[in-house]
């Protein structure tokens, strides 16, 4: 294979503007021809950048000195940002961070989707610190003691954190209460180069509309010692306590929440309020992590789908239901298809105690959905579409095209596959008629989008 030798060289220093964003967040400069990408950097900034990885097609840098800031640029408001994995995006204003996202966004609907658009609206959030109801901290063993935190960026090195400001006070007080029991009783953190030690991972979700909080602790075994006084201390620490579970977690590899789950405390489940309904939550539950931004998603969703009282709604990627019993009210039936079977028993639970008859949810694939749908004679009007990162499989774009509805509804948190997906959809005879971003993850480069298309008449 022919490889083009770099211009830059590591450890080379140069000025530069920036010009841009990555998807990333990172700034985007041009030098000697080649496109670098430099972490911290802002648009519009001059900087002074040393050259730490140079690669045949780009390289990336690190900023020496900003000669001229942007107006957009922030100060430093947490002491971990630069090290952990998480906010990205702390040294910019958050007006900034919207037009990046926005920007985001566009990009990938226009140049991979092929869309026509001027722009893409997107709708900030009230409240950038404290909004995530879940958490998952890492544990491991720090100069000798045990220690939680996040990792660092792109490695598996644990940055021991006491306060994270995206997360509410409560996971805080409940990883400070878990790692000074640890301490106390000399109980070993996971090892995961040698598969050794106890404790992996502590696990923290809170219900933002009812205060019920649970707690998982995820270990590699099937006991764990002191039970009894970490099930107190974590209560001592947070006396909302609503359910504390165990996860016997002895695979190897990154899944965080596999294996057997033993409920300690409580029921295994908390409830929350989302949209006016009450769902029932398990800790391998998929739930959007910011409830108040997650409800404006929901509902520009269904403002899109356009429902009317005589339509048939079907929900891929279903999970414990969130965005098919919204639908069912607002339609003659809503039908919800999830492969995880979990996930199809809780949102049959959900049905249930939202008192919703209109609603059926079957454990299936997209492909296995249209088959089943055209046995019962049954044609979706709308399809809403949640997936997971990686978008769509082809097979399920080809599914949506033989049940042909009228609309398509794509609720998306990756705008590159979203883009993809479009192109392809719009290939099967469907066109975009508004994108609208929605910011669940203030602080970090990710982002929601809500998207319509409709089918094209004659296709």
């Amino acid at each position: 294979m022919f490889h083009v030798k770099p211009t830059l060289r590591k450890n080379q220093i140069e000025t530069a503007t920036v010009s841009g964003y990555n998807a990333e967040g990172m700034g985007v400069c041009h030098i000697g021809g080649q496109v670098v990408f430099v972490a911290g950097a802002l648009d519009g900034e001059t900087i002074e950048v040393r050259i730490v990885k140079a690669l045949s097609r780009h390289a990336y840098g690190k900023i020496e000195r900003v000669i001229k800031p942007s107006p957009h640029r922030a100060a430093p408001d947490c002491p971990h940002s630069k090290l952990c994995g998480g906010c990205a995006l702390r040294h910019m204003d958050y007006g900034e961070e919207l037009r990046f996202k926005s920007q985001k966004v566009f990009d990938a609907l226009t140049r991979i989707g092929g869309a026509q658009l001027t722009e893409v609206p997107i709708l900030g959030a009230e409240q950038v610190d404290g909004y995530r109801n879940k958490v998952i901290f890492p544990v491991a063993s720090v100069n000798g003691q045990p220690n939680a935190g996040f990792f660092r960026a792109r490695t598996h090195t644990l940055v021991p954190i006491e306060a994270c400001r995206i997360q509410p006070p409560d996971a805080d007080a409940v990883r400070g209460a878990v790692i000074a029991w640890m301490r106390k009783f000399s109980v070993s953190a996971y090892d995961e180069t040698a598969c050794t030690g106890l404790v992996r991972d502590i696990f923290v979700r809170k219900a933002f509309g009812t205060g019920e909080l649970m707690v998982c602790l995820v270990i590699n075994g099937k006991t764990l010692p002191h039970e009894d006084a970490l099930l107190q201390a974590v209560r001592g620490a947070a006396p909302q306590l609503t359910t504390f579970v165990v996860c016997e977690n002895e695979s190897v590899g990154n899944v965080v929440l596999t294996g057997n789950f033993r409920t300690v405390f409580g029921s295994g489940t908390i409830d929350d309020l989302l949209c006016g309904l009450r769902f029932r939550l398990s800790a391998k539950s998929f739930y959007q992590v910011n409830r108040d931004q997650a409800q404006r998603l929901y509902a520009l969703a269904l403002e899109a789908a356009n429902l009317q009282k005589s339509d048939i709604a079907l929900d891929l990627y279903c999970g414990t239901g969130t965005i098919t019993l919204i639908l069912a009210q607002n339609c003659k039936k809503a039908i919800g298809v999830e492969v995880v079977d979990a996930a199809i028993a809780d949102a049959k639970e959900n049905a249930k105690r939202n008192a919703i008859e209109n609603a059926e949810f079957f454990c299936a694939d997209a492909g296995e959905a249209a088959s089943q749908l055209a046995a019962r004679f049954e044609k979706p009007d709308v399809i809403v579409v949640d997936p997971p990162r990686k978008g769509l499989a082809p097979d399920v774009i080809e599914a949506i095209a033989q049940m042909a509805p009228e609309r398509v509804v794509y609720v998306s948190c990756d705008p590159g596959t979203l883009g993809r997906d479009v192109k392809l959809l719009r290939e099967k005879g469907y066109a975009l008629q508004n994108a609208k971003a929605v910011d669940l993850f203030p602080r970090t480069p990710h982002v929601e989008t809500v998207v319509l298309m409709s089918r094209v008449d004659g296709k």
